[in-house]
């Protein structure tokens, strides 16, 4: 919810552009958990961890441009960063416990 919040503050002509993109990579992370979730083996319930791993990264790039082409002030990002960072703590956490050993 708080990047919609936040790309609510870009300039509208961002709409097909990064904001279209941010809320994509927002929302793709959630949706590969419950996704690899309800699949039946632990491999591909990690691939698709990795998969929301690399959608937050993505976000955080794309959070990096947007604040170094001033769509909002430092302050408006702060919140969105935070959780970010957060959430790639707990993916990084639950990828590590679900690796398989051969």
């Amino acid at each position: 919810m708080e990047i919609y919040k936040l790309t609510d503050l870009f300039p509208k002509s961002e709409i097909y552009g990064l904001i279209s993109q941010i809320r994509r990579c927002a929302v793709s992370i959630p949706s590969n958990i419950a996704e690899g979730f309800t699949r039946k083996h632990r491999k591909e319930y990690a691939q698709f961890i990795s998969i929301a791993f690399s959608s937050g990264a993505e976000l955080e790039t794309q959070l990096l441009l947007s604040k170094e082409l001033k769509f909002a002030v430092e302050k408006d990002f702060i919140k969105s960063e935070q959780l970010l960072n957060e959430v790639m703590k707990m993916l990084n956490s639950f990828s590590s416990k679900l690796k398989i050993n051969y």
